[in-house]
């Protein structure tokens, strides 16, 4: 079967549960597709290893790859049910491992995870929730037979990186929106729906690095540690790994800080707003202050007023009145208050 074929034949649809893919392979290259009943004999051979991805297994296909592999019971318990924190566990020669996955659907970060088992001979990847498919990681290991033939540390690898590698597009989407909210913040403000929008995007990039930020450290057990089925040649490439976490770590910060400094413009923008309406009722409450107080004076109907029987008594308040109300307009729009 040639590499073409192996990767149009991991095209179909994996949605559904159950087994995703199986097959042995030696040397770099597919000898075989194999069954789940099987599978345990085939990773025993000398020279070859198994490849199983299974998305949302049922307890009985995990308790079926649990006995063709020996995997341990506590590995299994966590395997079947998802929210699991990133992790790297050893039990015996083997290795369990727990990643989150992260991908962008109606403008929020979904989450899933990606339980991974790896020996001698062997590895399981099991999905929970939302991941990307791994049908692209496959065709590019079997397009590469020479990495491939690494056996099962350059599939845990690879598996590892196509999970980093996929956080970026989500991050590069938020990105986007972070921009157009900073162009609003500098132009007519936020408004509720902005501001609501701008939480989520903050809850959402604090998941998402609480879900990333963790591998680093599974990512420096890989390259440091003498774990069994890790190979010297290998360990550079858990470090790249690393680097890629610490780069979305770093993009992760960026956003989450533009987003904060974007949330303190609003706030300072509104005050301004409320700062500048404020002044502008003030100066029109001490412009009217004139004439009300004039008219109140003269309501007060006291007889001895000697100017009401002045012939240009009222002539001349008038005047009074649009004089002061002129005068203070004039201060308040030079101040800037109107």
């Amino acid at each position: 079967m040639t590499a073409a074929s192996s990767i149009a034949s991991l095209s179909m649809p994996d949605d559904g549960p159950g087994v995703i893919a199986a097959c042995a392979y030696s040397g770099g290259r597919r000898v075989a597709n194999v069954a789940i009943e099987e599978s345990g004999e085939w990773a025993r051979k000398p020279g070859h290893v198994v490849w199983i991805g299974l998305n949302e297994p049922s307890d009985d296909l995990l308790r079926k790859v649990q006995a063709q592999f020996g995997l341990h019971d506590l590995a299994i318990e966590d395997a079947s049910a998802a929210h699991q924190r990133p992790k790297l566990e050893q039990y015996g020669d083997a290795l369990f491992l727990v990643s989150r996955t992260a991908q962008l659907a109606e403008g929020r970060i979904t989450f899933g995870e990606t339980h991974i088992f790896a020996g001698a001979g062997y590895v399981v990847s099991v999905r929970h929730g939302s991941s990307a498919s791994y049908a692209p990681v496959r065709g590019r290991c079997e397009s590469s037979p020479s990495a491939l033939s690494h056996g099962s540390d350059y599939i845990l690898y690879a598996i590892l990186d196509f999970i980093v590698d996929n956080y970026m597009p989500v991050l590069e989407s938020i990105h986007a929106e972070v921009e157009m909210i900073e162009d609003i913040v500098l132009g007519e403000g936020l408004k509720q729906k902005e501001i609501e929008r701008l939480y989520v995007l903050r809850r959402d990039l604090l998941r998402l690095r609480n879900a990333a930020v963790p591998l680093v450290e599974v990512c420096r057990k890989l390259e440091h540690s003498e774990l069994l089925i890790c190979d010297e040649p290998m360990r550079d490439r858990f470090r790249d790994v690393t680097d890629h976490v610490r780069r979305v770590q770093e993009e992760i910060e960026s956003l989450r800080e533009v987003l904060a400094f974007a949330f303190e413009a609003s706030l300072m923008t509104g005050q301004a707003q409320q700062t500048a309406i404020s002044r502008k009722l003030s100066s029109g409450a001490a412009i009217l202050a004139v004439p009300t107080a004039i008219a109140g004076i003269y309501g007060m109907n006291f007889k001895n007023m000697p100017e009401l029987e002045h012939p240009y008594g009222y002539p001349t308040v008038l005047v009074f009145i649009v004089c002061a109300c002129s005068f203070l307009f004039w201060r308040f729009r030079r101040s800037g208050w109107l």
